[in-house]
């Protein structure tokens, strides 16, 4: 697993970084400005507005008027509705009758919403507030669950089958499974399709985009383009915030993020299968020849008095290492073993902090869809700040930084009351994870050979779904204590 000169000296002739490399790259970056869009969708298909018990004195009596704007007012539904020590309604009890207070009863199942800010939402078609919100946080974390299987699986995949191949199909599988999702009527059924949204959708082509890219650009590159792919999952997000603000019709929401897939129906003509993958397969000729295309494209000579050395290597590497890497791989040597354990723990770490800030904006004050754009649009900074900075710092000093500043954010905003300050300080959090996540996919990427590279970046990345996963679940821990 050792870095072959053959193939340093082929990859040497497209040059660090042309026009080939550039028209590669930006149609790896939209497999990142989907996932990032998928990721947070369910922000607003699914959000959880201010809700109270329905009260029969009131809500009966104004049923027309209050469909659209139910009264919340405290002093209006104190007799009705007991207050939290914060002064603010119960949401998921009230009193037995206007006159008798002395006892709290659950809403048996009828709540009336604020559809002042979310006039739809899959919320309310299955009540997932009170005792059933876990099921709120059970479909974030199926979905993310769905990622987390399609980074491993979809990683191994690429790396026996080919990065492009599996792009494709995860290209078309994210289309289907995003478009279904609009229309399911049944919860279970509805779970099951977010499993397999967030397996093709952030997982197989998110991860097999970013190795193709990692793969082709030289080195010096990689910080930069890496960034990009990081920048490009928070324009997705913000682009989130821009369609739920414009469309309310949870529907049609959906499936305008479903199309956005097509996006990626064209790359099976327009991007190439990975130099580097198809070399460590001792498909020597094919590589040559997409290689020879690429130096092509960048106006460069291509030296072909290399192709009998090529072909030379070829059989040595068909008669010498016919084995097929995969995750196993990852594990079998101490020094590779220390580098995917240490890698995981970090990607855990960080996408715990990064999707606790990202799927929790709406606990912010504020205008919900200007706050979830700021906090997208807030890790641009991050990314910026990495390009600046870390040919200069080193990788590992910057992460350990941005973690250090990202972890202190965190813990103070806990002892803060809610308010423009408890805001900001969760933004510079964000900024610092979102940077955090910029370092620790170049960093991946340098560390493991090609032959098991797209394993380790999917092993890592199943790592971080873990923590995503886990992040509405220790929410609504939280909430309940």
């Amino acid at each position: 697993m050792h870095t072959d000169p053959l193939l340093e000296d082929l990859m040497g002739q497209l040059g660090e970084f042309g026009k080939y490399q550039l028209k590669q790259h930006i149609l790896h970056l939209l497999t990142a400005f989907l996932a990032g869009m998928h990721m947070l969708s369910l922000s607003f298909v699914a959000p959880t507005p201010q809700h109270r018990c329905f009260i029969e004195e009131i809500d009966l009596y104004n049923s027309t008027s209050l469909a659209e704007s139910p009264v919340f007012n405290a002093s209006v539904l104190a007799e009705y509705i007991p207050l939290k020590l914060n002064g603010e309604l119960d949401s998921c009890h009230k009193f037995p009758s206007q006159f008798d207070n002395s006892t709290i009863m659950s809403c048996n199942g009828q709540f009336v919403y604020d559809k002042s800010v979310y006039l739809q939402s899959r919320v309310y078609e299955w009540d997932m507030v009170c005792e059933n919100k876990w099921q709120r946080a059970l479909i974030q974390s199926i979905y993310v669950f769905g990622v987390f299987n399609g980074a491993l699986i979809a990683g191994a995949l690429s790396d026996r089958f080919g990065r492009k191949r599996i792009l494709c199909i995860s290209a078309v599988f994210q289309f289907v499974f995003a478009l279904m999702g609009a229309f399911i009527p049944n919860y279970i059924l509805y779970c099951l399709s977010l499993f397999a949204y967030g397996f093709f959708g952030s997982g197989g082509a998110y991860v097999t985009g970013f190795v193709l890219s990692m793969e082709l650009v030289d080195k010096k590159k990689r910080t930069y383009c890496g960034t990009a792919f990081s920048a490009s999952f928070a324009t997705g997000v913000c682009f989130v915030a821009l369609w739920s603000y414009l469309i309310r019709d949870v529907t049609i929401l959906q499936v305008v993020f479903a199309l956005h897939a097509l996006l990626l129906f064209g790359h099976f003509w327009l991007i190439d299968e990975s130099i580097r993958w198809l070399w460590s397969q001792g498909r020597i000729q094919e590589a040559v020849k997409i290689a020879r295309k690429a130096a092509r494209t960048n106006g460069r000579s291509f030296n072909n008095n290399y192709d009998s050395k090529y072909n030379a290597a070829a059989l040595k590497m068909q008669t010498e290492e016919n084995h097929k890497y995969g995750l196993s791989d990852l594990f079998k040597t101490p020094n590779i073993r220390f580098r995917a354990i240490n890698t995981a723990f970090q990607w855990f770490s960080i996408a715990l902090c990064f999707y606790g800030l990202a799927f929790n904006t709406g606990a912010l004050p504020g205008d919900p869809y200007l706050v979830f754009f700021l906090a997208g649009f807030a890790d641009l900074p991050g990314h910026l700040l990495v390009v600046l900075v870390v040919d200069k710092t080193g990788r590992r000093p910057l992460n350990a930084a941005f973690l250090l500043i990202g972890g202190v954010a965190c813990v103070v905003t806990t002892f803060i009351p809610r308010g423009l300050i408890v805001t900001s300080i969760a933004m510079i959090a964000k900024i610092a994870m979102a940077g955090c996540f910029a370092v620790i996919y170049n960093y991946t990427a340098e560390l493991f050979p090609t032959v098991i590279r797209n394993s380790a970046v999917g092993l890592c990345s199943m790592a971080a779904r873990m923590g995503g996963m886990l992040t509405p679940q220790i929410t609504l821990l939280v909430c309940d204590l």
